[in-house]
């Protein structure tokens, strides 16, 4: 469920129309929803009920501080993979205690940040970054405070970019070699060693793995516990899936990923983090552009949008489906007609969506991008030197700007020229 919904044939976000942010702040811009990120927010909470618990928002994701900081005041913790991330989450106002590291290439110098700012836990991914860890931690006077992140060799059964748990994957050790990885680190100083770590991938939309990977943390934390490890805290990752395509058969809820948590480690009086990133911000956000031409090919006919690929690059990255709309609802009884919908970048690869049947538009008519909100403004980029899009966030009524769209003057000063030249 989200908040975008026609009114009187017109798209809105929330109790704002659509064409109205776009007459505000131009296009193609980022839109929203504060009632959608709630809400799905609490739809975890609610699914982890009776357990000692704390959803972390994964921030890479959404990684704008308005959206941090909503998530963040309704008692999220925040799953952050650089400093950079870190020091978003801090700026939204999420204290320490509430974040946690993940990520496989931590530098020293990040280290050292997150233990000097305060940190919940490093989730950590090998022996060396354990072993530096140590070292930081110890030039500090600190101990840090760890997970280890196993990889339990489980197909996610999503799209190969993004399966993170099985052998071949660069995450976390081999499950088969906790022991002695968790004997080496609690033989480390500067490390205080709090429990498990587990994230298999992301876009899952099948429960079996989930359970598969769970039972194999629940065997592993018994084992820990038996060798003398005080094991009190799982960190279950992410990766609950979306229905990106309103025609397919719904993924399953955070209630029942929720009863999976329950039935597979509820019993071993741990405290559960997951991290869910997408579940909970994608379904929050559009994307709207306009249409530029229409132009008619000799086989078929091309939207060309004033958004492209480096707006959204998850339909050239991982052929992603995103369901794109018009902004004003057609007519009753209008047939649609195909499209290929692409941007103005100089790439073939510059294709959202390939003979996708759409209610007629022409020129100056906007469209939105359904299902935007996660892994979308992240992963923009200036390509073909165009600026960062604007990115808004709606709360009722009102709306606000809280990414503004850079000048073309702000975007070149960024460059500079030797005094060679």
């Amino acid at each position: 469920m989200d908040h975008f919904l026609y009114r009187n044939g017109v798209l809105h976000a929330e109790d704002v129309a659509i064409p109205d942010i776009a007459a505000a702040v131009g296009t193609p811009f980022y839109v929203y929803s504060t009632a959608t990120l709630t809400r799905h927010f609490r739809l975890f909470e609610e699914a982890l009920a009776g357990l000692p618990h704390l959803v972390c928002f994964a921030m890479k994701s959404n990684g704008n501080v308005a959206v941090v900081k909503t998530l963040g005041d309704l008692g999220a913790g925040i799953d952050v993979v650089s400093v950079g991330e870190y020091l978003k989450a801090r700026t939204a106002g999420v204290p320490g205690s509430r974040i946690v590291f993940s990520g496989v290439g931590k530098s020293r110098e990040e280290m050292r940040t997150a233990l000097e700012g305060g940190i919940r836990q490093f989730n950590v991914e090998s022996e060396p970054e354990m072993r530096a860890l140590n070292e930081v931690a110890l030039s500090l006077g600190l101990r840090a405070p760890i997970a280890i992140r196993v990889n339990p060799d489980v197909d996610a059964k999503t799209h190969e970019k993004i399966a993170t748990g099985k052998k071949e994957n660069k995450f976390g050790i081999p499950i088969g070699r906790a022991s002695e990885v968790y004997a080496e680190a609690a033989a480390l100083p500067g490390l205080d060693v709090v429990g498990i770590d587990v994230h298999i991938g992301s876009q899952l939309t099948d429960l079996q793995p989930f359970e598969a990977a769970y039972a194999k943390v629940a065997d592993l934390t018994r084992q820990l516990r038996a060798e003398g490890h005080d094991i009190r805290r799982l960190d279950l990752g992410g990766g609950l899936g979306i229905p990106y395509e309103r025609t397919n058969a719904a993924p399953p809820l955070p209630l029942d990923y929720g009863a999976v948590i329950k039935r597979t480690v509820g019993d071993l009086g741990c405290e559960i983090e997951i991290e869910p990133g997408r579940l909970i911000s994608g379904n929050a956000g559009l994307l709207v552009a306009q249409v530029i031409y229409v132009k008619s090919g000799e086989e078929r006919d091309f939207l060309i949008l004033d958004a492209a690929m480096n707006d959204l690059v998850r339909p050239s990255m991982y052929g992603a489906h995103h369901d794109i709309v018009p902004v004003i609802e057609s007519a009753p009884g209008v047939e649609p007609h195909p499209y290929d919908i692409v941007g103005p970048v100089c790439e073939t690869g510059d294709t959202f969506a390939r003979q996708r049947p759409l209610s007629p538009v022409g020129e100056g008519d906007l469209v939105a991008f359904r299902s935007a909100g996660a892994y979308g403004a992240v992963m923009a980029s200036e390509y073909n030197a165009r600026p960062l899009v604007p990115e808004v966030l709606v709360h009722g009524h009102q709306f606000a700007v809280i990414r503004a769209r850079p000048t073309y003057d702000e975007m070149i000063n960024r460059d500079s020229i030797p005094s060679w030249l």
